[in-house]
């Protein structure tokens, strides 16, 4: 993992990286402001188009926002990046910030970002097979109005990194780690992060449900949830349902997956990871993934909603709208590991010199299963 470490300090460049994409989205804003074309947010074809809250718009009233937004946010970024501000100035860098983040990560995306997660490797073979159905190539399912979706997410996710980083450096606690002089909040502590921390991953679990039962009733014949003609046009539609099927097991895969948060044998390998048992599991191991499913599936959920649903078709939006519920109960849930398993700062020297682990009494059973 050494080619990653790089990583370890982004409370370093992480504002310089937000100023410089916040300055080429401006600039792109500018030339579409001007009438360049490529403006993806225009309207186009439905099978063209994307369900971003943004679209469709018109480039002479968007690409000025864009242009003008881009050009403040890099000068915020580079003010942030180099510790800026005081008391009233703080406050605004710091909600300027957040709201970037949350608009550019969460808001403005569709669910582009979890259909290439859980698709990925659908999506290898379809490049070579093509894609059954009526979009019949790649060129039809990844076009520049996605494209764009994982652009302005990535500049949500360098905000956020951005913003965080500043707020740490302007708050008088450590820029790795966040831990100050201070007596940390109750909530912050290993024990309470065990009991909150169970209960996000059975709300995560119970988020999860109506997904993966529709998805396998679908396959088995139940049209749960929708029209017996869209289960006929699922039917007629070459492998359709069986991705589907894959796709509601993964999600039922990822439910058991955070039990491992909360559980011993997300601590230690246990013995059905043959290769791994008696093991301890690194952190990252757990945190990556699940932040990054946590943070791609709420704007698919935000969006599900703003789609809205009906009673004969509940069964195609309705449970992805709870996905806004997974992926904050999946992110609390995370956090909780990280504030459990996190040792001494190497950067600071605050706080323990072992991560705290799930008590005994519950290690010891989980590592057995």
């Amino acid at each position: 993992m050494r080619g990653f470490r790089w990583l370890r300090f982004w409370p370093d460049w992480s504002g310089y990286a937000a100023a410089v994409w916040s300055l080429l989205y401006g600039a792109a804003g500018l030339y579409w402001a001007l009438g360049g074309g490529g403006f993806p947010f225009a309207k186009v074809a439905p099978e063209r188009s994307t369900l971003s809250i943004l679209e469709p718009s018109r480039a002479e009233v968007l690409a000025p926002v864009i242009a003008v937004l881009g050009l403040a946010g890099a000068v915020a970024a580079v003010l942030m990046a180099q510790g800026w501000g005081s008391g009233r100035a703080r406050h605004v860098l710091l909600g300027f910030g957040w709201l970037q983040a949350v608009t550019l990560a969460l808001v403005i995306p569709d669910y582009t970002l979890i259909g290439i997660l859980a698709l990925w490797p659908v999506l290898l073979v379809f490049v070579f097979t093509g894609v059954p159905g009526p979009q019949h190539t790649i060129g039809n399912v990844i076009f520049w109005h996605r494209d764009n979706m994982l652009i302005v997410f990535l500049g949500g996710l360098l905000w956020a990194a951005a913003t965080l980083a500043y707020q740490r450096r302007t708050g008088q606690v450590c820029l790795r780690c966040g831990r100050g002089r201070r007596t940390a909040a109750r909530w912050t502590s290993p024990e309470a992060a065990l009991r909150w921390g169970r209960v996000a991953v059975r709300v995560a679990g119970l988020a999860t449900l109506p997904y993966e039962i529709t998805r396998v009733a679908w396959y088995l014949g139940f049209p749960l949830g929708i029209t017996p003609a869209f289960e006929k046009e699922m039917q007629d539609t070459p492998h359709l349902l069986e991705i589907g099927l894959c796709l509601g097991l993964a999600s039922l895969a990822g439910t058991v997956l955070t039990q491992g948060l909360v559980r011993g044998w997300g601590e230690v390998w246990p013995r059905w990871v043959w290769w791994k048992a008696g093991e301890p599991v690194r952190p990252a191991v757990a945190i990556v993934p699940a932040s990054i499913v946590a943070v791609v599936l709420i704007p698919g959920g935000l969006m599900m909603a703003r789609v809205g649903l009906t009673a004969d078709m509940w069964g195609t939006n309705g449970p992805g709208i709870l996905w806004i519920v997974w992926g904050a109960a999946l992110g609390a849930a995370t956090l909780a590991y990280h504030l459990r398993r996190r040792g001494a700062c190497r950067h600071c020297g605050l706080g323990t010199a072992q991560p705290v682990a799930v008590p005994a009494q519950v290690s010891t059973g989980a590592a057995r299963s």
